[in-house]
């Protein structure tokens, strides 16, 4: 019942003072929903699900409100028998009152159903809606106009979260870091005006302010990386890379991989730096002293990776040696210091065959094109190959040029056309480029030599990050198959291969110690597999080529036994007995006599172990069987289960497994022939020092940066006017 107060102008409904106005008397409030008093009888009322009676006696009103509730975002209305209708939940389709003829229910009972955990779909997908107090505002979210209605519902999410202009120009910056973009991105119309009818409020900077913006992405990305840096156990290896610019000025790129305290590889951008003469003796030796001071690891340098042509390699290497061994405790005296791409020996060597034959090249690639200039003359093809029976089911393609993999496949496929093409040539008088039968020899003889760095670059893309011993597996095939071709009875085979085997076999002498260190560590080979392979490249000589691999390993063990790494939490866990360096050499002594009267006993035990020392861990290793070969072996892991067991070792094992053997490692960019010096873009180019270096490591920093936090989530919350 309603009951007046002193006031004329309130009526009390419930615990509720509302405006006795005209409106208030020709509408009742039902939940958020205005439903129009000539529908209800004298006091209907909800109790539960159910309709019921009460009585109350309002005047009739004009008109109907329409539906606003958003409740009727979850609910649709169904007609039934006589007349009613009752609203359909549209995830768990459970039916509630909600009219009976000219009677309606309201809201407030759908709404329970949905904000209090009643509906199962709701409850099992874990989006439980939130009945939360909150302001109340119109006008799009300005938060400047107020409604003044009693009490309404309304979903928070996107549309009412916070506007944060700093946080959204981080978000810019990241955008056009990751994705190259432009930074006067943000003065192009077309983008202002796309970001204006995303969110109005958001102020589109300048372009000096969005490098302000990169800047300090790369900055708080800098620090995050430092922190890492400075719990990591092990040392660092570097890779560097040469830039040129259409300008006299050059960069340097390098970049620090490393195997982290789970055993986990990881390779990182470190810097960017311009330099004045990029080419020049000491550019390197400066740049990398400035990085490894700029990073603070003066004393973590273990190696560092190459990727120049090997006519300057001797230069760099003994300057590189020269200037930072005096700045830096070099390992092994620096014989394992400079180490040469991989993957770059592999482009050079089969640029060098492809340059060989590049008459036949050219007139393959013009054969090609002629055919694929009509449908007519490739239907003329197919059937001319059709009526040689030739069995291939290979498609004649155009290489792309800077891409060796595609013009190794292009004259794999031409190839088995041979005798098509010379058909095509007797019988269309508009072609002449069919190769002679001595030219297709030259192309037999390179695909021959092609194929054994195609399989072996593939080898090595087979592994997302790649361990340095896997190299050593490829890089001694190699050499035994060039080795062995060059003495090929086929003039044309034997003539490409001499060429192949002495690139190949420079880097080999450069680089196999330190691949042959590498596979030391990979226990399912150790030292057996350096024994077997010599055996097979140099012969009766091998044994004197074991004993320097077998020589290099026992004292580099035995530096890290004298001079290990400052203990870090990953080792203090492990107990710093374990690392103590005098453990190594030192005999093994008894515990005090217990007073059992077997003094002459504990005696004798101190003879034996001062006469018969207990083996190194290096010793230990060696000596232990190898561990069976399966592919799922994962050799870090391995090295992590046996970090207690192989204390010092497993240190020494950690940085050689780092060494990056190659600049690349996947991806189409194994095979491009621009592995040595890039050219930076001359948008690039015009920008300071300082972005370009931003732009460049950011981008790489933030590939592993954690995810964009999640969307605001989408609750119906409740909102009382004040």
């Amino acid at each position: 019942m309603a009951e007046e107060t002193g006031n004329d102008n309130q009526v009390v409904q419930g615990n509720e003072i509302v405006p006795s106005n005209e409106e208030a008397q020709a509408e009742e409030v039902q939940g958020d929903e205005l439903v129009p008093a000539e529908d209800l009888t004298q006091g209907d009322e909800v109790q539960g699900n159910e309709l019921v009676s009460a009585e109350i006696s309002t005047p009739p009103t004009l008109r109907r409100r329409r539906k606003k509730s958003l409740v009727w975002e979850h609910f649709t209305i169904e007609a039934v028998s006589g007349g009613a209708t009752r609203a359909c939940c549209k995830l768990c389709k459970q039916t509630f009152a909600y009219s009976s003829g000219s009677k309606i229910a309201g809201t407030s009972h759908l709404k329970r159903h949905i904000t209090l955990g009643s509906c199962p779909k709701i409850k099992n997908q874990e989006h439980k809606l939130a009945l939360t107090p909150a302001g109340g505002t119109d006008n799009d979210g300005e938060g400047t106009v107020e409604r003044p209605s009693k009490r309404r519902y309304r979903y928070t999410g996107y549309a009412n979260a916070a506007f944060d202009q700093d946080r959204s120009c981080s978000y810019l910056a990241k955008m056009i870091i990751l994705h190259d973009y432009p930074l006067h991105i943000v003065q192009q119309p077309a983008f202002t005006t796309f970001i204006d009818s995303l969110q109005p409020r958001f102020r589109v900077v300048d372009v000096e302010t969005m490098e302000g913006e990169v800047y300090a992405v790369y900055q708080k990305e800098k620090e995050n990386l430092t922190q890492a840096f400075s719990t990591m156990p092990g040392r660092i290896s570097l890779t560097i890379g040469l830039w040129t610019t259409s300008q006299t000025l050059g960069y340097v790129s390098l970049a620090g991989q490393f195997i982290d305290s789970e055993w986990k590889i990881h390779r990182r951008m470190l810097n960017f730096m311009m330099v004045s003469s990029p080419h020049s003796e000491n550019a390197l030796s400066e740049a990398i002293s400035a990085s490894l001071s700029d990073w603070n690891m003066k004393d973590k340098l273990f190696t560092i990776t190459l990727d120049n042509d090997c006519s300057s390699h001797d230069i760099y290497s003994a300057n590189l040696r020269d200037y930072l061994s005096n700045k830096n405790n070099l390992m092994l005296k620096g014989q394992l210091f400079v180490v040469r791409c991989y993957a770059h020996i592999l482009n050079a060597v089969a640029q060098d065959v492809i340059a060989s034959i590049h008459g036949v090249i050219y007139n393959i690639r013009e054969s090609i094109k002629f055919i694929k200039a009509s449908p007519t003359r490739e239907e003329k093809f197919a059937e001319i190959a059709l009526q040689l029976e030739i069995p291939s089911t290979k498609t004649l393609c155009l290489d792309v040029t800077t891409q060796w993999n595609t013009t190794y496949l292009m004259l794999l496929a031409a190839l088995d056309y041979k005798q098509a093409f010379s058909t095509l040539e007797t019988s269309d008088d508009n072609y002449n480029e069919a190769p002679s039968a001595e030219d297709w020899k030259k192309v037999e003889a390179a695909c021959n030599y092609l194929k054994l760095l195609y399989d072996s670059a593939h080898s090595i893309m087979a592994a997302a990050n790649p361990t340095s011993n896997l190299f050593f597996h490829e890089a001694w095939k190699l050499q035994l198959e060039l080795s062995n071709a060059t003495g090929h009875e086929d003039p044309v085979f034997s003539s490409i291969a001499k060429d192949m085997h002495e690139r190949f076999d420079k880097y080999w002498k450069d680089c196999n110690l330190v691949l042959a260190i590498a596979v030391v560590m990979d226990p399912r080979f150790k030292m057996k597999l350096v024994e077997f392979s010599y055996s097979k490249i140099y012969g009766v000589e091998a044994a004197k080529y074991v004993k320097v691999v077998d020589d290099a390993v026992h004292e580099l063990y035995k530096e890290y036994v004298a001079q290990p790494l400052p203990l870090t939490p990953a080792y203090v866990e492990q107990g710093e007995g374990n690392n103590a360096p005098a453990s190594e050499n030192s005999t093994q002594t008894t515990a005090p006599s217990t007073g059992d009267g077997l003094v002459d006993f504990d005696m004798y035990l101190s003879e034996i172990a001062t006469s018969q020392p207990t083996k190194s861990e290096l010793e230990q290793y060696l000596d232990e069987s190898l561990t069976p070969r399966i592919q799922e072996f994962d050799i870090l892991n391995w090295w992590k289960l046996n970090t207690l067991k192989f204390p010092t070792l497993s240190k020494m094992a950690r940085d050689i497994l780092a060494i990056p053997m190659s600049m690349v490692s996947s991806g189409n960019s194994i095979f491009s022939a621009g592995t040595g010096t890039r050219m930076l873009d001359d948008y690039r180019s015009s920008l300071r020092p300082e972005i370009v270096e931003a732009l460049f490591c950011a981008k790489d920093w933030l590939q592993y940066s954690p995810a964009t936090p999640e969307a605001p989530s989408t609750t119906l919350v409740k909102v009382d006017a004040p």
